[in-house]
């Protein structure tokens, strides 16, 4: 089964959508394996832009996630990857339609809301930034057999 990361940037947090952002990733079918609130330090922040690294903007992203607490997920089904983004919308919340959750809830880049692995080997990276792999857990739901197909 696919994994992704998930994060819920400070601007979630700060703006009280958690909860709803956790029920569109469920509604969508994604099951999640691993969910936890931390305040991200300098360090974190570098590990998980290391791909920004030397770009102008790469400063800015460091001070934006270490600038409040955020919430990480892993979340997993088939095609987790490619679910999570287009349930999140385009980078640009502009270029992001109505129904995602960048084109209903963001107005500019800089705080667009969440974070999703661009592709699988992103996310196996990505998880082992943020969480262990015991806290990752792996367990059936029983209402998956009416998500997937067997």
């Amino acid at each position: 089964m696919d994994r992704s990361l998930v994060l819920l940037k400070p601007d979630a947090v700060q703006r009280g959508l958690v909860g709803e952002l956790v029920s569109r990733l469920e509604r969508r079918g994604l099951k999640l394996t691993a969910m936890k609130m931390l305040q991200a330090d300098e360090a974190l922040g570098r590990r998980h832009y290391e791909a920004h690294a030397g770009k102008p903007f790469f400063a800015g992203l460091i001070e934006f996630i270490t600038s409040s607490p955020l919430v990480a997920l892993v979340v997993e089904g088939p095609g987790a990857v490619r679910a999570v983004r287009s349930i999140m919308g385009e980078t640009s919340p502009e270029d992001s339609p109505p129904g995602t959750i960048r084109g209903d809830y963001a107005l500019t880049i800089g705080q667009n809301l969440i974070h999703g692995s661009d592709s699988e080997e992103s996310a196996e990276r990505e998880i082992g930034v943020f969480f262990t792999p015991d806290e990752v857990l792996d367990y059936d739901r029983g209402l998956d057999r009416w998500i997937t197909e067997s």
